[in-house]
């Protein structure tokens, strides 16, 4: 690695020649270990032009700093961090607390995230890796992504790689979001209605900010996906969590006074139980009757490889009450980090407004590589490819988890990619992960889907997006060894 030119600047304060001030900010910057062995200096021309100062006045310093051994010289090659240069000193950390600022004072807002279960980042070398929401590279379509990736580097596209959008979207994801994603789930919206955001987790937050105070109220499914709630409580508004049952969010569960009813009908999170038609009915009646908005997060609709979708809340709705949030995360990949809302106008002006205020828009080169994956058919054929693995994963697992005795706790109706499951009582699963991940298994403890201060901890969740058909069934029965020795 090269270390910059701009690294280095000379202090007008400093004392002593400017040969010994060089000889200094290189002997400190490596002693600090900011410079590391093996790195390279800028040359000595390179570093004279930018400090305003003679080569040969640079040359001498390297020369002073190659005698104490500091630097070492490679031919051509130029000047390097010596193998055998100091190390940086080892300090313990600085206490807890220390300095002089009172945080706890001056912080006006505190944000405590809870994203969900944490994910080693080192998961893709576990064996049985049941985790949620990662990228399986043996099924992604990277050769079809890279040439998409290039041609939106093409000059052809200079301007929707360059231009600052200010607070509008590439146009041509715009459209085909408008006229093929979305008539897929049976809505219909022109590209006022459609605003792209950097993933659903994004579009969720734009919601609450646009539609939420401190004086008003949002429910929220219980269990439910942890950011979500985190979003809320960050809202400051008022917040009720309701509890599902086989069928989802019930209706008449609803508090009174709901000014926002945010839910996951298609593949309810984290269970996956779907709502059937006529509960979706029957909450869209209750929102026109009490005069509520409904914010619909239908993550996962593409991986319906059991049965065909429900339509979507949003396509039942006739009074512009259901709010729709959208990704391309999920069936691409998380990195990717790319959205969408789809509102009425009105809703998405001012959510529009405020993501100008906060990034502007999302990276035009992502949106029109998004873009060219999309209309040249590689999403739809990578889908097909995920839905064909996802159904023998299944197949396997459901097999395996009956085999081992044991318990499923949601029953997904249409696919998705993971399962929800319920250990025995007196089974802590966050116990039960951690004893796991010694045999090289992952899971997901359930403990942070749920709200308030007791939440059960014998729920897990068991993901099979990222791991192949023919572990399935080992890890499985590590699984159930594992949980008969916690009972005994």
């Amino acid at each position: 690695m090269a270390i910059s030119p701009e690294s280095f600047f000379l202090d007008p304060t400093a004392e002593g020649t400017l040969q010994s001030q060089i000889q200094q900010m290189v002997a400190q910057g490596i002693l600090d270990g900011r410079f590391r062995r093996g790195e390279r200096l800028p040359s000595s021309r390179r570093l004279a032009e930018h400090l305003g100062v003679s080569r040969i006045t640079v040359t001498l310093a390297y020369t002073e700093l190659m005698a104490d051994d500091y630097l070492s010289s490679k031919g051509r090659s130029g000047y390097f961090v010596s193998d055998n240069a100091p190390e940086p000193p080892s300090f313990p950390a600085a206490p807890a607390g220390s300095g002089n600022v009172d945080w706890a004072r001056i912080l006006g807002h505190r944000v405590t995230a809870s994203l969900g279960p944490e994910k080693p980042p080192d998961w893709a070398s576990y064996r049985y890796p049941f985790i949620y929401g990662q990228a399986d590279q043996t099924l992604f379509d990277a050769a079809n992504w890279r040439l998409c990736a290039v041609q939106a580097l093409g000059k052809r596209d200079f301007s929707a790689l360059t231009t600052d959008y200010y607070a509008a979207d590439d146009p041509k994801l715009v459209e085909f979001i408008s006229r093929q994603t979305l008539p897929r789930r049976g809505i219909l919206a022109g590209p006022e209605e459609i605003l792209v955001t950097l993933g659903a987790q994004n579009a969720l937050w734009l919601t609450a900010q646009v539609l939420l105070n401190q004086r008003r109220m949002a429910a929220i499914e219980d269990p439910s996906y942890p950011a979500l709630r985190s979003i809320l409580t960050q809202s400051r508004c008022q917040l009720a969590t309701v509890p599902i049952d086989s069928q989802g969010l019930n209706p008449s569960m609803l508090p009174e006074g709901v000014d926002v009813v945010y839910t996951t009908p298609s593949h309810q999170c984290p269970t996956t139980t779907t709502m059937p038609l006529a509960r979706r009915k029957s909450l869209l009646a209750r929102a026109m009757r009490d005069d509520f908005l409904i914010v619909e997060d239908d993550y996962e609709f593409e991986m319906s490889f059991l049965n065909p979708p429900s339509p979507a809340l949003k396509s039942l709705d006739r009074e512009g009450r259901v709010i729709y949030v959208g990704s391309f995360s999920k069936s691409l990949f998380p990195g990717l980090r790319l959205g969408y809302l789809v509102g009425p106008a009105p809703f998405i002006r001012e959510a529009r407004a405020l993501r100008a205020s906060v990034l502007r828009h999302p990276p035009g080169h992502i949106q029109r590589t998004v873009a060219y994956f999309l209309s040249l058919g590689h999403y739809d054929a990578l889908i097909r490819r995920m839905s064909r693995a996802y159904l023998e994963r299944r197949r396997v697992l459901d097999a395996a988890i009956a085999e081992f005795g044991l318990k499923v706790a949601g029953q997904a109706t249409f696919g998705g990619s993971s399962v929800w499951m319920q250990a025995p009582e007196g089974v802590d699963t966050s116990e039960l992960a951690t004893r796991l991940r010694e045999q090289s298994v992952l899971i997901e403890p359930g403990e942070s889907f749920f709200a308030g201060p007791d939440q059960p901890r014998n729920f897990y969740r068991l993901a099979y997006s990222s791991i192949p058909a023919n572990r399935i069934r080992e890890g499985v029965a590590l699984i159930a060894a594992a949980t008969k020795a916690l009972l005994g």
